[in-house]
């Protein structure tokens, strides 16, 4: 029995089940699906989450799919003056920044790919070294995190509401307005990550703390670096040995690898816990901000939402986490490090964020191509 589970769970999903096997608690038996990004689990999931009827979901997915391949042609095209792209879904075009400087030829090159053109004052490469100047900030409790908003083409710094009135915040916004453009937002409240203690049942643990598979590699698993650090032994959701973390990185950045052997293996799935069928995975596409997105996870399961921002410097307690993907999709203690996925193309890592799947909130990912370069690791595809 504990095989048969195991290929589930190390799939390089984020697998994990609440009480043991689903067999167990009488839930159906996971089932395989073809690939087909529009299955009618995924289109139900985007119908509750974002309000659609059916054939809205089939039409943005297909608009999602020709905007991902769309942009980086746009970029390209762009040059200097490109400013930043994101998925406009009112349109269901991809709509690209380009500074006011810009060429004729070059905005015409940009609308030949397809894209919407909208002028801006700054270019992406002055927004990214703004934020980077940022980045080197000392930042306290009360900043939650700062990311490049190509919309505002500016730095957006987001500030827990209770806290904008203190000293150590307000000095931190005026040294961040001396490096460049910045537009001050309201934070909800601050980000947390959403690793957990241990709970009966669930699937991977290092010591007494639970948290959820990303995505198979070959050899491993890839997951969030708070989770654990290198060298700790993990176990799967019966507590039986799987492997070790192979490295680790948090603060600064959230991921981790663990090596997978003693009988269990890694396949390319991402579980879909009877919301939606278990999607396959086929590679690592990024996804352009303003497409949708879900997130599965040992404890809430499968969720949808947004992405909201791209490389953006989340403030955790334990310290500051950079090049972080936004989302407006929820997550609970027990989520991190479960699986971010578009379509059947893989995203990124669950990190952490605020609020909740009762009452909302929003989450934040390690972004999936990062964590294979630095480790030198291979997604595992259908």
């Amino acid at each position: 029995m504990r095989t048969g589970l195991s290929a589930l769970l190390i799939v390089g999903a984020w697998a994990t089940f609440a009480a043991g096997p689903a067999s167990a608690v009488g839930a159906p038996e996971p089932t395989r699906t073809s690939g087909a990004p529009a299955s009618a689990g995924l289109l139900d999931a985007m119908q509750r989450d974002f309000g659609l009827t059916k054939t809205q979901a089939e039409a943005r997915l297909a608009a999602e799919k020709t905007a991902t391949a769309v942009e980086s042609d746009a970029r390209r095209a762009a040059g200097a003056a490109y400013g930043g792209s994101w998925f406009d879904a009112k349109s269901g075009k991809l709509t690209v920044a380009v500074t006011a400087g810009a060429s004729d030829t070059a905005v015409d090159s940009v609308r030949k790919t397809g894209a919407t053109v909208r002028t801006v004052k700054h270019s992406a490469k002055q927004l990214d070294a703004a934020k980077s100047r940022i980045d080197k900030l000392a930042a306290p409790e009360g900043v939650s995190n700062w990311y490049v908003d190509a919309k505002a083409s500016s730095v957006v710094v987001a500030v827990v509401a209770a806290q904008r009135a203190d000293n150590d915040v307000r000095t931190f916004l005026s040294k961040a307005r001396a490096a460049g453009p910045v537009k001050v937002e309201e934070a909800t409240s601050a980000p947390e990550t959403f690793a957990a203690g241990t709970v009966g049942g669930d699937p991977f643990y290092t010591g007494n703390v639970r948290c959820s598979i990303g995505f198979s590699v070959h050899g491993g698993f890839v997951t969030a670096g708070h989770c654990g650090g290198a060298g700790q032994g993990v176990s799967g959701w019966d507590r039986s040995y799987i492997g070790n973390i192979q490295g680790s990185s948090f603060p600064g950045n959230d991921y981790a690898w663990v090596n997978v052997g003693s009988g269990w293996w890694t396949v390319p799935v991402v579980l879909g816990w009877g919301t939606i069928s278990d999607r396959l995975v086929r590679g690592s596409n990024e996804a352009p901000v303003g497409s949708s997105i879900c997130r599965s996870g040992s404890t809430t399961h499968w969720h949808c939402g947004t992405v909201l921002a791209k490389n953006e410097t989340v403030n955790y307690s334990q310290g500051a986490v950079h090049q972080m993907t936004k989302t407006s999709v929820c997550a609970e203690p027990g989520d991190s490090g479960g699986s971010f996925i578009s379509g059947d193309q893989a995203q990124g890592v669950t990190s952490g964020g605020w609020g909740n799947c009762s009452g909302g909130g929003e989450t934040w990912y390690q972004p999936i191509n990062e964590i294979l370069s630095r480790y030198g690791l291979t997604l595992h595809t259908a």
